[in-house]
């Protein structure tokens, strides 16, 4: 019975309920970390906002659709977990927490991103995977710390050329959007370390021997007639990875990598921040 009250307390400002849902949360923990993950949670209690020198904050897995201007005043945040929410736009009020290296945004309801974002200039590593967007937001292109993007699973059909200026991104994830080729701009960002553009709709992939940083590229699931050439040492994960660049044929058909040969998806765990 507890568990289903705390979606309707959720909703009561009174200390007492607020109280409940924290499960007697009065005092910073040590750790400066709070996690309410999975709370069923359709407000964030604003007791949170006054330990201000809180580190991480967890909040995925309810049914958060906006925050409090309280969250402000905690300004020593590193991590802010908001994924699996119900987010169709992010809250200004995350913008103001300058302090933010990692941000998760995943599997919420957003078609954009706001232009205050570009404010997050500590941010290295952002979630925004299993969205809505069409597009990537033009302000990531401002994040000039960004080492990790997540963007899988949304609609995007192309990069913006803005992104080569992330000159400090060493990985970036696309699988499982609607890109018919292989972004250009990636051509030109040659500390890329891992590019996943897995499950996608790219025929024809360009050469990518050029790029020193390479070390893993995830191009399976596409309708690709080619495999992407690399220099050595790099790990490629798709048609063809083990073999010539050209599709070789037995027996009619094309032979493809084992599902045990791949290697894991980005991991769902938090990370921390470098």
């Amino acid at each position: 019975m507890g568990n289903s009250l705390k979606p309707v307390l959720a909703f009561v400002p009174s200390n007492k309920c607020q109280k409940y849902l924290l499960e007697d949360l009065e005092e910073m923990p040590v750790d400066k970390m709070v996690d309410l993950s999975g709370r069923q949670m359709r407000r964030l209690p604003v007791h949170i906002c006054s330990f201000r020198e809180l580190v991480k904050l967890y909040l995925s897995d309810n049914n958060l659709n906006h925050l409090p201007p309280e969250l402000e005043q905690l300004q020593n945040l590193q991590i802010l977990a908001l994924d699996f929410n119900n987010f169709k736009a992010l809250p200004l009020v995350v913008c103001t927490l300058k302090q933010l290296c990692i941000l998760y945004l995943g599997n919420n309801k957003l078609c954009s991103l706001p232009l205050e974002l570009r404010l997050l200039q500590n941010l290295k590593t952002l979630w925004i995977e299993s969205n809505c967007l069409q597009y990537l937001p033009e302000v990531v292109c401002e994040l000039s710390l960004l080492k990790t993007l997540h963007a899988g699973s949304n609609a995007l059909r192309s990069l913006p050329p803005q992104l080569q200026c992330l000159q400090e991104l060493r990985t970036i994830w696309l699988s499982g959007n609607l890109l018919a080729e292989f972004p250009p701009v990636l051509l030109d960002m040659p500390f890329l370390e891992v590019i996943d553009v897995d499950r996608n709709s790219i025929r024809f992939f360009p050469s990518l021997a050029h790029l020193p940083g390479l070390k893993l590229v995830i191009y399976d699931h596409n309708p690709c007639r080619n495999a992407p050439k690399v220099a050595k040492g790099v790990r490629r994960v798709g048609r063809w990875s083990e073999e010539t660049p050209e599709p070789r044929k037995r027996s009619g058909a094309v032979i493809d990598i084992t599902l045990d040969e791949k290697p894991l998806l980005p991991p769902a765990a938090k990370t921390e921040p470098e």
